[in-house]
């Protein structure tokens, strides 16, 4: 089966659900779609591909990386869906698959930066996109996520793997393949920065 051709583009405006045609559990979704039914994974793809997205789009803070990062965490999702053995919910498993998808993008990113550094003595640039929101009552999160944006990659995956996404110090570290003092290190620097940054805007 052609990945490419099997897999549902990503777009980040929301979609309306279809009619939800099958009352399969995701575990039964995943031994389907592992036998090669498309079917199943198409609809494994509607009916997470928002959850995987969002959590993306708030570590990257970079909507075309985000959508990248959600493909590759659903081609992934394609090969291993049959490692899927239920021992946790669904939910828990792509998420886990999902946060190793985004840190693999940062080591990704930073390889490429070092090697264009050797290349030039110019200093690569760190894009700084903030996600949309409502005007008025939003206004405190849409700093925060402008603010999130300006973190080095480290530091913000620390913090939104910690104080937004509720992991604990030690599965943060493993996460992020460091030790825990020194995740707790970038946590620390991530929430001292933050408040600089916050602390500066008017």
């Amino acid at each position: 089966m052609e990945v490419a051709q099997s897999l549902p583009l990503v777009s980040a405006a929301p979609q309306k659900p279809r009619a939800d045609h099958t009352s399969s559990s995701d575990y039964a979704l995943t031994r389907r779609a592992a036998r090669g039914d498309a079917d199943a994974f198409e609809e494994l793809y509607r009916l997470h591909h928002r959850r995987v997205y969002t959590l993306c789009l708030r570590m990257t803070q970079n909507e075309a990386e985000a959508e990248d990062i959600t493909q590759d965490v659903f081609i992934v999702l394609l090969h291993k869906a049959g490692d899927y053995r239920a021992e946790a919910s669904f939910t828990t498993w792509l998420h886990r698959m999902t946060v190793n998808q985004v840190l693999m993008h940062f080591r990704r990113k930073k390889a490429k930066r070092e090697e264009q550094a050797e290349d030039d003595t110019e200093e690569p640039g760190t894009p700084l996109r903030s996600a949309g929101s409502r005007p008025a009552q939003l206004i405190d999160r849409i700093t925060l996520e402008d603010a999130l944006s300006r973190l080095p990659p480290g530091y913000r995956a620390a913090f939104v793997l910690h104080d937004i996404e509720g992991y604990e110090h030690e599965e943060v570290a493993r996460l992020l393949g460091c030790a825990v003092g020194t995740s707790k290190s970038q946590l620390h620097k991530a929430r001292t920065k933050l408040r600089k940054l916050l602390n500066a805007r008017p």
